[in-house]
Protein backbone atom coordinates (compact mmCIF):
# COMPACT_ATOMS: atom_id res chain seq x y z
CA UNK A 1 0.00 0.00 0.00
CA UNK A 2 2.72 2.24 0.59
CA UNK A 3 3.76 1.79 -3.03
CA UNK A 4 0.20 3.09 -4.01
CA UNK A 5 0.33 6.27 -1.69
CA UNK A 6 3.83 7.11 -2.94
CA UNK A 7 3.02 6.63 -6.45
CA UNK A 8 -0.31 9.06 -6.19
CA UNK A 9 1.67 11.72 -3.39
CA UNK A 10 4.47 12.13 -5.65
CA UNK A 11 2.43 12.58 -9.00
CA UNK A 12 3.96 9.37 -10.58
CA UNK A 13 7.09 9.43 -9.76
CA UNK A 14 7.47 13.23 -10.96
CA UNK A 15 7.97 14.78 -7.57
CA UNK A 16 11.33 12.95 -7.34
CA UNK A 17 12.71 15.11 -10.69
CA UNK A 18 15.58 17.01 -10.03
CA UNK A 19 14.50 20.69 -8.71
CA UNK A 20 11.67 22.85 -8.26
CA UNK A 21 9.69 19.35 -7.83
CA UNK A 22 6.57 21.70 -7.56
CA UNK A 23 6.81 22.54 -10.85
CA UNK A 24 7.02 19.27 -12.37
CA UNK A 25 3.85 18.31 -10.47
CA UNK A 26 2.15 21.61 -11.76
CA UNK A 27 3.38 20.55 -15.24
CA UNK A 28 1.53 16.34 -14.51
CA UNK A 29 -1.09 18.36 -13.49
CA UNK A 30 -1.80 20.69 -17.27
CA UNK A 31 -0.69 17.09 -18.90
CA UNK A 32 -4.45 15.88 -17.27
CA UNK A 33 -6.07 18.97 -17.53
CA UNK A 34 -5.22 18.32 -21.59
CA UNK A 35 -7.54 14.88 -20.92
CA UNK A 36 -10.09 16.45 -18.86
CA UNK A 37 -10.75 19.95 -20.00
CA UNK A 38 -13.00 18.24 -22.69
CA UNK A 39 -15.37 17.15 -19.87
CA UNK A 40 -18.75 18.50 -18.57
CA UNK A 41 -17.52 20.49 -16.30
CA UNK A 42 -19.43 18.98 -13.40
CA UNK A 43 -17.43 16.21 -14.45
CA UNK A 44 -14.12 17.56 -14.41
CA UNK A 45 -15.08 19.24 -10.65
CA UNK A 46 -16.23 15.84 -9.49
CA UNK A 47 -12.63 14.79 -10.63
CA UNK A 48 -10.65 17.16 -9.36
CA UNK A 49 -12.52 16.56 -5.92
CA UNK A 50 -11.87 13.11 -5.74
CA UNK A 51 -8.30 14.09 -6.45
CA UNK A 52 -8.69 16.36 -3.58
CA UNK A 53 -9.58 13.25 -1.00
CA UNK A 54 -6.96 10.95 -2.29
CA UNK A 55 -4.40 13.28 -2.38
CA UNK A 56 -5.18 14.39 1.27
CA UNK A 57 -4.91 10.87 2.37
CA UNK A 58 -1.90 9.79 -0.05
CA UNK A 59 0.07 13.18 1.07
CA UNK A 60 -0.28 12.34 5.06
CA UNK A 61 0.78 8.75 4.36
CA UNK A 62 3.70 9.82 2.49
CA UNK A 63 4.85 12.38 5.21
CA UNK A 64 4.72 9.15 7.52
CA UNK A 65 6.44 7.00 5.05
CA UNK A 66 9.58 9.30 4.49
CA UNK A 67 9.18 10.52 8.24
CA UNK A 68 9.43 14.29 7.37
CA UNK A 69 6.62 17.50 7.20
CA UNK A 70 5.51 18.19 3.96
CA UNK A 71 8.03 16.41 1.91
CA UNK A 72 9.09 18.38 -1.56
CA UNK A 73 8.62 14.98 -3.25
CA UNK A 74 4.89 15.33 -2.64
CA UNK A 75 3.26 17.05 -5.56
CA UNK A 76 -0.34 15.82 -5.85
CA UNK A 77 -1.04 19.53 -4.09
CA UNK A 78 0.38 20.88 -7.16
CA UNK A 79 -1.54 18.90 -9.32
CA UNK A 80 -5.04 19.38 -8.02
CA UNK A 81 -4.09 22.96 -7.45
CA UNK A 82 -2.93 22.88 -11.06
CA UNK A 83 -6.09 21.46 -12.24
CA UNK A 84 -8.34 23.94 -9.91
CA UNK A 85 -6.45 27.13 -11.94
CA UNK A 86 -7.44 25.46 -15.28
CA UNK A 87 -11.16 24.25 -14.80
CA UNK A 88 -12.71 26.89 -16.72
CA UNK A 89 -9.67 27.45 -19.27
CA UNK A 90 -10.78 27.05 -22.87
CA UNK A 91 -8.34 24.21 -24.14
CA UNK A 92 -4.96 25.44 -25.81
CA UNK A 93 -1.33 26.42 -25.03
CA UNK A 94 -1.47 29.91 -24.35
CA UNK A 95 -4.61 29.38 -21.68
CA UNK A 96 -2.63 26.06 -20.30
CA UNK A 97 0.55 28.41 -19.73
CA UNK A 98 -1.32 31.37 -18.21
CA UNK A 99 -3.07 29.63 -15.74
CA UNK A 100 0.68 27.16 -15.07
CA UNK A 101 2.38 30.59 -14.59
CA UNK A 102 -0.52 32.36 -12.53
CA UNK A 103 -0.80 28.94 -10.43
CA UNK A 104 2.80 28.75 -9.78
CA UNK A 105 2.96 32.25 -9.02
CA UNK A 106 0.65 31.67 -6.19
CA UNK A 107 1.99 28.58 -5.04
CA UNK A 108 5.47 30.19 -4.31
CA UNK A 109 5.20 33.59 -2.78
CA UNK A 110 1.81 32.29 -0.87
CA UNK A 111 0.09 35.25 -0.03
CA UNK A 112 -2.59 35.71 3.13
CA UNK A 113 -3.97 33.48 3.75
CA UNK A 114 -2.47 30.51 1.70
CA UNK A 115 0.43 31.47 4.11
CA UNK A 116 -1.51 31.02 7.16
CA UNK A 117 -2.71 27.46 5.91
CA UNK A 118 0.54 26.42 5.11
CA UNK A 119 2.01 27.40 8.64
CA UNK A 120 -0.90 26.01 10.93
CA UNK A 121 -2.54 23.63 9.20
CA UNK A 122 -0.24 20.09 8.86
CA UNK A 123 -0.40 16.56 7.99
CA UNK A 124 -2.30 15.61 4.37
CA UNK A 125 -4.92 18.19 4.49
CA UNK A 126 -2.05 21.39 5.35
CA UNK A 127 -0.19 20.08 2.32
CA UNK A 128 -3.47 19.96 -0.01
CA UNK A 129 -5.10 23.07 0.81
CA UNK A 130 -2.74 25.89 0.87
CA UNK A 131 -2.66 24.47 -2.72
CA UNK A 132 -6.67 24.56 -3.12
CA UNK A 133 -6.34 28.18 -1.89
CA UNK A 134 -3.42 29.60 -4.48
CA UNK A 135 -5.67 27.14 -7.74
CA UNK A 136 -8.25 29.52 -6.56
CA UNK A 137 -6.49 32.30 -6.81
CA UNK A 138 -5.32 31.55 -10.28
CA UNK A 139 -8.46 30.30 -11.58
CA UNK A 140 -9.97 34.11 -10.04
CA UNK A 141 -7.16 36.11 -12.20
CA UNK A 142 -7.11 33.55 -15.13
CA UNK A 143 -11.15 34.20 -15.10
CA UNK A 144 -11.10 37.89 -15.08
CA UNK A 145 -7.89 37.74 -17.91
CA UNK A 146 -10.31 35.35 -20.32
CA UNK A 147 -12.99 37.44 -19.79
CA UNK A 148 -11.12 40.86 -20.48
CA UNK A 149 -9.67 39.42 -23.41
CA UNK A 150 -12.87 38.10 -24.43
Amino acid sequence: MDRLFMFIATGGYSGYLPKAPGTWGSLVGVFLWFFLCHLPLTTYLVITGILFVIGVASAGAAEKIVDRGDPGLVVIDEIVGQLITLSIAPFGIIPALAGFVLFRIFDIIKPFPINWFDSHIHGGLGIMFDDVIAGLYGLLILAFGLWILG
